[in-house]
């Protein structure tokens, strides 16, 4: 008998479970009109592939991602994306739909649920609506135009 504890990774399945679990949440990806258009790539297979072996390594599996990428560095990795309050709740929501299609036993699901909540969290980097940052000609949609150089000074 050992005293060494069981991973989560090994807890849920290992790797088929991981591979269920991130094909499911970017099924919700590929069709999402916020969170689509973070992912540079024609296809998701890239992202999916890194998200893949990103949690499989946290939860306790190969440590592939750290091989291949070195330390994850989630808020640098995402640094670059405007991620504000609407996109965290549609990346959550993407996991919710994940979480709730594996079906787990009730304690890991908490311990899942309760990591992604907190990574989503911090990984907010703006609380600017998207859109909002570098462009030509304001943001009409919202019906704020640009200003102009003579609405700025008193004529």
């Amino acid at each position: 008998m050992t005293d060494t504890p069981i991973s989560f990774y090994d807890q849920v399945g290992g790797r088929a479970f991981f591979e269920r679990f991130v094909d499911v949440f970017y099924e919700g990806v590929a069709d999402d009109p916020v969170l689509r258009p973070m992912y540079p790539d024609a296809d998701l297979g890239p992202a999916r592939e890194r998200m893949l072996l990103f949690l499989e390594q946290y939860w306790g599996g190969p440590t592939t991602y750290s091989d291949e990428r070195g330390h994850p560095r989630l808020r640098l990795r995402h640094a670059g994306f405007h991620v504000n309050p609407d996109a965290r709740d549609r990346w959550l929501a993407h996991m919710r739909r994940a979480v709730d299609a594996v079906a787990l036993p009730p304690i890991l699901e908490a311990t899942l649920w309760d990591y992604l909540t907190r990574a989503a969290h911090a990984m907010v980097n703006t609380f600017e609506p998207s859109g909002i940052g570098p462009s030509t000609g304001g943001r009409p949609e919202h019906g704020i135009a640009a200003p102009t150089g003579n609405e700025l000074t008193k004529e």
